[in-house]
């Protein structure tokens, strides 16, 4: 089978959305963000996605000294793609934002492709304490507050990596997202092959219905044609349907714990390797296979691990 015609799995091992108290298997220290990428690229993820936090309490921390020493154990200990967040979290400016992608140089960083509204604050239902001060007040936030990314942010992140030949994985959380790619495309401060991450299921974007997911990926065919690679991710207990949807159709898929903490209805999934399995299950049930992550660098036009800066 062609490389194009394999699946690229990747896995979002920690995020910025879910915190402490809502599972113990959140990977939180950089020893843990390391061993959760390890696990999940052995497992068949051929990109990890990697967000850092504060390993006393979990907290979103997007400083170049708190991504430091998992980059590094994860490029020594495995030939997955590494990709570094700049969406970081909520409460961080761009300029903090972009910070460990321009310092470091990756083969691929995030992208969010518009202004929203994340609302995280519907978690608050589920749990009475917290282990730690800051979660609560960080989900209430997403009630009043909102997830800013104006064109002028998209644009400077864009050329603030531009003569590092990072890659994007562009995220779009609704449809005017993807037409703002287009925009920047159409300026050429973006160029192809995109790598366009449809994000569904999340609170003040597009929903998870199955004709949600079908728009997306009708209108991306008709603003880029053969010049983006597809990829899907879905919040909480959506995750494995909308996987297998994309799957089916020849696109490509993301997991892990950033996206849902679940691995069925009521379990907690142990590990983002477990997740990852999951996902493998069904799109080698599907008679289709997983892209390696050298197949993966075929595909999206990746300089290699070897022109990184860690």
């Amino acid at each position: 089978m062609a490389a194009a015609d394999k699946v690229i799995i990747t896995c979002a091992v920690t995020g910025s959305i879910h915190t402490p108290t809502m599972s113990p298997h959140l990977p939180i220290t950089a020893e843990e963000i390391a061993d959760a990428a390890i696990g999940a690229a052995e497992a068949g993820a051929a990109i990890v996605h990697l967000h850092a936090r504060d390993p006393k309490t979990g907290k979103p921390d997007q400083s170049v000294e708190a991504f430091s020493p998992f980059l590094k154990v994860i490029k020594q200990r495995s030939s997955c793609i590494i990709n570094i967040t700049t969406g970081g979290s909520i409460t961080m400016t761009v300029e903090e934002r972009a910070r460990p992608a321009t310092q470091f140089k990756p083969e691929v960083a995030s992208l969010n492709m518009g202004t929203m509204n994340f609302g995280l604050y519907q978690m608050l239902n589920r749990f009475k304490e917290f282990k730690f001060d800051w979660e609560r007040e960080y989900l209430e936030g997403s009630k009043t507050g909102f997830f800013k990314n104006t064109f002028a942010d998209i644009e400077y992140i864009l050329t603030q990596c531009a003569e590092n030949g990072t890659r994007f994985e562009v995220e779009c959380y609704d449809i005017g997202h993807l037409y703002t790619l287009a925009h920047m495309a159409d300026r050429q401060i973006i160029k192809p092959p995109f790598f366009v991450q449809s994000v569904f299921g999340l609170l003040g974007g597009i929903g998870a219905h199955e004709e949600d997911v079908m728009h997306m990926r009708r209108t991306a065919d008709r603003l880029f044609g053969d010049d983006y690679r597809w990829s899907v991710l879905a919040a909480g207990r959506h995750q494995m349907r909308i996987a297998a949807i994309s799957a089916a159709i020849g696109g490509n898929v993301r997991v892990g714990l950033e996206d849902s903490l679940w691995a069925g209805r009521g379990k907690l999934a142990e590990s983002n390797a477990e997740q990852v399995r999951m996902v493998r299950q069904i799109i080698e049930g599907l008679g289709r296979e997983i892209a390696t992550p050298d197949e993966a660098r075929e595909i999206l036009a990746l300089k290699g691990g070897d022109q990184t800066a860690f």
